[in-house]
């Protein structure tokens, strides 16, 4: 019986995964894709618009 208690934490974390992978997947997409889209657009367009700071306090 020792293989079954051996064996069951990676089936029951391997099904978990295939879940998490299956919502991911099921949720890409959709009614809400564009509005998505241009939130990560403009915030991409803010990080690359913004001043590089210098993090040398030692210079």
């Amino acid at each position: 019986m020792d293989y079954v208690s051996a064996l069951v934490p990676p089936v029951v974390m391997a099904v978990f995964f295939i879940g998490l992978i299956r919502v991911i997947v099921k949720t890409q997409g959709g009614a809400n894709k564009a509005k998505e889209d241009a939130a990560v657009d403009a915030a991409l367009a803010h990080a690359e618009s913004a001043p590089q700071k210098s993090g040398n306090a030692d210079a």
